[in-house]
């Protein structure tokens, strides 16, 4: 699924938000005491217009003290009910707006943190990450605030109309000429703000994902000097997200000049014919005021209205972009009826004409009719061209993706027929580049295997030769790495991913260029603890240095996603010309090269 090819044509009203509506449900509590607590205070706002009616009409008109200071004591009560129905109101109101975007974070993550990596070949990280940040951000604002406002306003709106026709029928004839004049710019702006607010969103996005770019690989574009060049570029997808965003408020602040001087030029008509009814005895000045209080509480009403539609369909845009990711669909998916390993598991791997590309690369073959058996316990190196499918088998073992033909098998067992979870809880990868997270070294060696106690991730970390370096940082292994292990070595990094497969202890161990990180003297210290990792177990190890793999039991030369040859060092140097030339350009007598003690090295 492709968000960014998706196409979006926006909806013409706010149906988007209904979506948002299922994560209110286990706070109706909430909801029902915030709705109780806006009616209490819609209804009191509303009967103060009463209230300015008797004032008028029985209190000055009638010159009587009493009913003066009757009705200022009541108004005190009325005023001090309405502050605490406001509070409640706004505590409810907001709190439900940080739990529901709290919450539905949490669950737009934990969807797309199980979708396989199809999905982030082709929709930036980044772009997600602006989705569940900024968008949710938006959406609690919008629940937490625009929500309350818009439900307070057409209470208030509602109930000023009605009180407007009680009070004084032939004004609130003036009212219902007027309102067309005002729902028409709102309701044709409002669709173009919809339009604007979604292409908004997508470029703050676009600006999003650009900064985390440059900041990711900050050395690399600083080591270009490629400072001024980013600059520009940023320069110019900032101000293209002003460029919407100033349409968007253009479009808006239409949308609210044109209602209020509407309302307006309407309040001004009744206030005239008004005036007339009274100079004739026809009303009264109490019936008047209250006429006019509540034509402002419409007035009101609609200028907030306007104000918040807009406020409300950029959070139908983010709940939209927030569903894309939350309803997206997973290639990898766990069978209905999966089946499960016998255990212990012995590590038999077979691959059966495997044929493969990449969803985002379909016309690319990258496997083609791979054929290979690696028994259980044998040690196995694939060489072979960049870019001859090496990497690839691993990804499909791990069932990042799916074969396109043919099977893999794992124990006899077609490893789509496993559940995901159990096929990599017994595989073990430490990849070319190291991946570690922010955090210690110790929960970053603990990462495959949360529940070891102190003592197996000393082992682990010292039989990686971690130790060496972490008992001389500040922490020890309880020293904070930083980001991606910002603070280390590529060799110190590397090491920690070995401790990491070595504490997991897996059946099935694949390895991927796992030392190429490490200088001379790390990679010695490393390769012992290789060897005693890739003991008794499988192993599948990718290599371009020959040196690190010439004592495999078999060595795999695949090129142009083929398999080619299979065999020994010794006997592929007689009769591979492929593997042979790679010899010749990494030794200079290959022949008479003696190898490295078996599986002393990745």
């Amino acid at each position: 699924m492709d968000l960014e090819g998706i196409d979006r044509a926006p909806s013409r009203d706010l149906k988007s938000l209904a979506h948002a509506l299922r994560y209110l449900k286990p706070y109706w509590r909430a909801v029902l005491g915030a709705t109780l607590a806006l009616i209490v205070t819609a209804g009191i706002t509303l009967s103060i217009g009463q209230g300015l009616r008797i004032l008028i009409d029985e209190g000055f008109a009638a010159g009587s003290a009493d009913v003066l200071v009757r009705s200022i004591g009541i108004f005190v009560i009325l005023v001090l009910i309405l502050t605490a129905g406001t509070f409640v109101r706004f505590y409810l109101v907001s709190w439900v707006g940080e739990r529901v975007s709290a919450d539905i974070r949490k669950d737009v993550f934990d969807h797309i943190v199980g979708l396989d990596p199809g999905f982030f070949d082709s929709n930036h990280a980044s772009e997600i990450q602006t989705r569940v940040t900024t968008d949710t951000t938006l959406l609690q604002n919008v629940i937490g605030s625009s929500v309350s406002i818009a439900l307070r306003n057409v209470l208030m709106f509602i109930g000023g109309l009605a009180l407007l026709v009680i009070s004084n029928p032939k004004l609130s004839g003036i009212v219902v000429l007027f309102a067309p004049l005002v729902v028409a710019p709102i309701v044709i702006f409002g669709r173009r703000v919809r339009m604007l607010s979604r292409s908004s969103q997508d470029t703050i996005a676009d600006v999003g994902t650009y900064v985390g770019e440059v900041l990711r690989n900050i050395k690399t574009v600083q080591s270009f000097n490629h400072e001024a060049l980013d600059r520009a570029n940023l320069a110019s997808r900032v101000d293209r997200a002003f460029q919407v965003a100033k349409q968007r408020i253009t479009q808006r602040a239409w949308l609210t000049a044109l209602a209020m001087l509407l309302v307006l030029a309407s309040i001004a008509t009744m206030l005239w014919v008004g005036g007339q009814d009274v100079l004739s005895g026809r009303t009264t000045p109490g019936d008047l005021a209250a006429f006019i209080f509540y034509a402002f509480v419409v007035a009101g009403s609609v200028g907030a209205l306007s104000e918040v539609i807009g406020e409300l369909q950029r959070a139908a845009g983010a709940v939209e972009r927030l569903m894309e990711l939350r309803h997206a669909e997973a290639t990898i998916a766990r069978p209905a009826h999966p089946q499960s390993l016998s255990m212990p598991v012995k590590g038999d791997l077979v691959f059966d004409d495997v044929r493969f590309s990449y969803p985002s690369r379909p016309e690319v073959m990258v496997l083609r009719g791979v054929n290979l058996s690696v028994a259980a316990g044998e040690a196995v190196a694939i060489v072979g061209p960049s870019g001859g499918g090496k990497s690839t088998l691993f990804d499909l073992i791990l069932r990042f993706y799916d074969p396109d033909g043919g099977a893999i098998r794992l124990d006899g067992i077609d490893l789509r027929r496993l559940d995901p979870a159990e096929l990599r809880a017994n595989v073990g990868l430490v990849r070319q580049e190291p991946v570690l997270f922010t955090g210690t070294v110790v929960e970053n060696i603990r990462y495959g295997r949360p529940e070891a106690n102190p003592t197996q991730v000393r082992d682990a970390a010292e039989a990686a030769h971690v130790a060496e370096f972490a008992d001389a940082l500040p922490q020890g292994l309880d020293t904070h790495i930083g980001e991606g292990g910002a603070q280390l070595s590529g060799g110190q990094r590397q090491r920690i991913a070995l401790a990491r497969a070595i504490l997991k202890d897996p059946p099935l161990l694949l390895l991927d260029e796992a030392t190429s990180s490490l200088d001379a003297e790390s990679e010695r210290a490393v390769q012992a603890a290789v060897s005693q990792l890739a003991r008794d177990r499988t192993t599948l190890i990718v290599a371009h240095r020959l040196a690190t793999v010439m004592n495999a039991d078999r060595i795999v030369v695949l090129d142009l996603g083929e398999v080619v040859d299979v065999g020994t060092h010794t006997e592929l140097l007689g009769r591979s010309s492929l593997y042979a030339r790679y010899a010749e350009l990494q030794f200079n007598h290959p022949a008479d090269e003696q190898a490295p003690a078996l599986k002393s090295v990745t």
